[in-house]
This record gives structure tokens, C-alpha cells and sequence, in this order.
């Protein structure tokens, strides 16, 4: 780890980590050193920062999808859901996060 990424605040360290390619909050978690639950609440901060203050740059939300009936409509794409409202099957398939 270089002094640069020893000073950046852990949202930067989300966003850089967003920057280099697609990850999941448990992927952020274990590049980032912190709680999955944890990354969810960073990934809101991220969303918000890079939506206002970069416009040559998008937060992008693959959202979580349901791993039995494929449901993905899910009303807050960057949470985690522990079932599916359609077949109530608490197989979901993480929402993958990047910036570009």
C-alpha cells in the first residue's frame, strides 16, 4: 500500500476500487477491510459523490437478482435483501457495483 492509498478515507478507497472494475459489497469488504453491511451504507455516500461532483463519471448499479425466479426489481438497488418478493426465496445474487 503506497503513503497516497495509507491517507485516502474509505470511501475513496471504495470509489477507487469501483474504478479498477466491477465488485460486490463483500468483494468491497474484503478489498477495502471492512463490514459488508458497511459497505452498503459507503456505497450510498459513493453514489451520491460521484452522481454531483464528476459528471464525466457514472456510479453504476447491477442490481441484486434472485437466484430461483430471476426477480430484480428489487426498490433499493444498493441493499441487500434478504428474500425475493415474488417466491420468497432468500437466494439472492449480490448487486454489482462499478464506476465509469
Amino acid at each position: 500500500m503506497s503513503e497516497s492509498d495509507s491517507d485516502a478515507t474509505t470511501r475513496e478507497r471504495i470509489a477507487d476500487a469501483l474504478r479498477d472494475g466491477p465488485k460486490t459489497a463483500t468483494d468491497l469488504s474484503e478489498t477495502v477491510g471492512i463490514a459488508r453491511s458497511s459497505a452498503y451504507n459507503h456505497l450510498k455516500h459513493v453514489a451520491r459523490s460521484v452522481d454531483s461532483v464528476d459528471r464525466d463519471e457514472q456510479f453504476l448499479v447491477a442490481p441484486p437478482e434472485c437466484r430461483n425466479c430471476g426477480f430484480s426489481a428489487f426498490d433499493d438497488p444498493v441493499n441487500y435483501p434478504s428474500r425475493c418478493p415474488d417466491c420468497r426465496s432468500e437466494r439472492i445474487e449480490e448487486a454489482v457495483f462499478k464506476i465509469e
